[in-house]
């Protein structure tokens, strides 16, 4: 079972459902579920619940954890009670992130009184089938006994069996069942989203929603940790996303989670869009936590070599700018620089003094030729590459303007100095040790 992972799948139902024009992420949640016309926000001043805070966790509800785990069998009617019986906040909506249960059983219910159907059928329908996964349900009394995994709980010197909750009217936040096969479908459909891109769309939403949904929506507060291998400091900056964990890291970039656990049960799953590599860890113990576990998974991939960034391609416009700025290096020419400069070029640096310094740098090094690759670039409109001289090496360094054509906003062209390593910018050289 892997419980809080559902959350994701229920974000992406309401993200369809926007991209087929039958809500906004904006609409207030009363819209849909009226029992919370009546409630009563913390301040006089707070907005109404919209289904964006509630994606985001940022409704203003207090962490619920583990008490929403306790919810997760119950039947629509207590549910309706409960929403009628109101809510204790803990913030106003939209000031902060806290984790919230409850936030995404509500969503469960707009996805039910949208769609016209119950929010299971609505998830096998629309999201699972089309993903080919076939062993996914919500609820354990539909999986073979013979194939479904016990959860256990290590209590008094041994292994006791926890009972499975059935789903209910809480399973939008954790209920759902899955394979590891079925599961791995998954992951590839997120990570499948980038880069952005044209051509076909595999669904079950648009490539762009996916990606809406591994972005920031609500930021959480910075953390440090150490790695469990090396002991090494770890910088973790980010937030959530809908319906996933979204963070920043020294090593990886981009980093996409989301863990679940349940009595008896604890996994995560975790991917690097920038990489194309997720991993995805199970246990059957309760509330195992395996977040350190991935993380130490891809460090080990990136110690072999085997975990290579997707590299951009760069533009025209940018390979055409690589070239003549070679060009200007061999023999300037006022009027194909002119032609390559965006408005600002000049102003921050004359033409005059920009002359003088490639004709300095061609005296020091003498011809150059290009050698041929980019570093990593960081988009198709900004490059950094290097060129093999008679007497050195110059780097190269464009950024082109948001113009149509681009021209050049940004060059710097400058001596490597002999024996040194072109820097890649590092967590360690902001000053994280």
């Amino acid at each position: 079972r892997i419980a809080s992972m559902t959350k994701s799948f229920t974000a992406m139902a309401i993200l369809k459902l926007r991209d087929e024009g039958r809500l906004s992420l904006d609409d207030p949640a009363e819209r849909f579920v009226p029992e919370l016309r009546r409630w009563k926000g913390p301040t006089d001043d707070a907005p109404r619940i919209t289904l964006r805070h509630l994606l985001s966790h940022s409704a203003g509800f207090p962490e619920d954890n583990p008490w929403g785990d306790q919810q997760l069998a119950i039947n629509e009617e207590d549910f309706t009670a409960m929403l009628e019986r109101g809510m204790a906040f803990s913030t106003a909506p939209g000031t902060a992130y806290e984790y919230s249960n409850y936030g995404f059983a509500i969503l469960g219910r707009v996805i039910s009184r949208v769609s016209g159907v119950p929010y299971r059928q609505y998830i096998q329908r629309e999201i699972l089938d089309p993903l080919g996964m076939a062993a996914t349900p919500l609820e354990p009394a539909q999986v073979d006994d013979a194939l479904r995994a016990r959860g256990y709980r290590w209590e008094d010197a041994r292994w006791k069996e926890e009972p499975p909750l059935p789903d209910g009217a809480f399973g939008s936040m954790g209920g759902m069942l899955t394979s590891m096969s079925d599961l791995s479908r998954y992951v590839a459909a997120m990570l499948s989203a980038w880069p952005a891109r044209s051509g076909a769309e595999a669904g079950p939403i648009r490539r762009a929603s996916l990606r809406e949904m591994q972005q920031v929506a609500r930021t959480r507060p910075a953390s440090v940790s150490r790695t469990q291998g090396t002991g090494a400091l770890q910088l973790f900056s980010g937030g959530y996303g809908y319906g996933l964990r979204i963070s920043q890291t020294c090593d990886f970039g981009h980093v996409v989670a989301h863990g679940g656990g349940l009595p008896g049960f604890g996994s995560v799953m975790q991917w690097l869009p920038d990489y194309g590599v997720g991993i995805i860890v199970f246990g059957n113990r309760t509330y195992a936590g395996f977040g350190g576990v991935a993380n130490e998974a891809f460090s080990a991939l990136a110690a072999t070599g085997g975990l290579v960034p997707r590299q951009f391609a760069p533009s025209p416009a940018l390979q055409h700018a690589r070239s003549e700025v070679l060009a200007l290096l061999e023999g300037w020419n006022d009027d194909r620089a002119e032609a390559l400069a965006a408005v600002n070029l000049f102003r921050d640096r004359s033409i005059d003094r920009r002359r003088a310094e490639f004709a300095a740098l061609h005296e020091a090094v003498g011809s150059c030729r290009d050698t041929g690759a980019f570093l990593p670039l960081e988009n198709p409109l900004r490059g950094v590459w290097t060129l093999d001289c008679q007497r050195g090496t110059l780097r190269a360094e464009v950024t082109l303007a948001p113009t149509v054509p681009p021209l050049e906003q940004h060059l710097e062209v400058a001596q490597v100095p002999p024996g040194s390593v072109q820097p890649v910018p590092t967590c360690a050289a902001a000053g994280v040790q």
